[in-house]
């Protein structure tokens, strides 16, 4: 069974950094795009960053500048970097990916989410 799973959120001051992680688990051929979404109490998931696997990367344009993904294809892992990290970041962060090659087919997957929490 194929599954995301996410580490590395938590509780940071503002102006903090923080390190998320996401590693694809399974017997997996391949991965199209990996990203991450965010959803704050009351909002809309949205798309926080997202890197394809040739490494092209797209960023909401609240984080551009503070926030870096990347991913390592050979361990099927995505990373999110956020630094300078403000409250209205706050939220329950998940991991997607999309196109992901099994024997049983290709499938779209969701992490379970972690929550990241910036205040003082």
């Amino acid at each position: 069974q194929v599954q995301l799973v996410e580490s590395g959120g938590g509780l940071v001051q503002p102006g903090g950094s923080l390190r998320l992680s996401c590693a694809a688990s399974g017997s997996i051929f391949s991965i199209s795009a990996m990203g991450w979404y965010r959803q704050a109490p009351g909002k809309q998931r949205e798309l926080v960053a997202a890197i394809a696997s040739g490494g092209s990367t797209n960023y909401a344009d609240s984080v551009k500048g503070r926030f870096t993904i990347s991913r390592d294809n050979a361990k099927n892992t995505v990373y999110l970097q956020m630094n300078s990290l403000k409250p209205e970041d706050t939220a329950v962060y998940y991991c997607r990916a999309e196109g992901v090659a099994t024997a049983k087919g290709v499938q779209y997957l969701w992490g379970r989410g972690t929550q990241v929490t910036v205040s003082s």
